[in-house]
């Protein structure tokens, strides 16, 4: 199987209906409509069986991270799933390696919000729980999101950023679940 990777405005309506069929099935109807929103607009990495029928999803997006003054070019992961008669055959892995091929080559950080479920695949693969405090630039100004402390991974590919662990990271803000 490969791993395809595909800009969203690449994508057709009916990929972009197997997509959130396949999200709202994974996440078991709790993917809201301004979740698959985060997901679109950047890069998509799409497995398919041999008859066409996606076996998993991720992407990555554009945003930018507010760290220690600066404002960095975070590809931020979204929406990784896979179907449930298709998991713990290494498809997930797959697109988080897709998915990390287009951070390093275009971006200086990565990062993701995990939920428990899925924080092995990322700790396995390298990502690192962020240890420091995480807020957002919400429209009223900086805000503190500790709920968000502990579920917040980052990755730093090859020539990234080198980031203070003791450091805040500051999201940009957006409609829906900021993380």
């Amino acid at each position: 199987m490969d791993v395809r990777t595909v800009h969203t405005s690449e994508l057709t309506v009916d990929e972009l209906r197997a997509i959130r069929s396949l999200l709202d099935d994974a996440f078991e109807g709790d993917f809201a409509d301004e979740d698959f929103e985060h997901a679109l607009g950047g890069m998509h990495a799409l497995v398919r069986d041999a008859g066409g029928d996606l076996l998993a999803h991720g992407s990555v997006v554009m945003r930018r991270v507010v760290h220690q003054g600066r404002a960095l070019r975070t590809g931020y992961v979204e929406a990784v799933a896979v179907r449930a008669d298709a998991r713990r055959r290494g498809l997930g892995g797959r697109v988080m390696a897709r998915l990390e091929q287009v951070i390093g080559r275009a971006y200086v950080l990565g990062a993701l919000s995990a939920s428990q479920d899925g924080a092995a695949l990322y700790l396995g693969r390298g990502w690192q729980v962020w240890g420091g405090r995480i807020g957002a630039l919400s429209p009223q100004g900086p805000v503190p999101l500790p709920e968000e402390e502990g579920s917040t991974y980052v990755w730093a590919p090859p020539g990234g950023v080198r980031l203070d662990p003791a450091g805040r990271l500051d999201f940009d803000w957006r409609d829906g679940d900021v993380l």
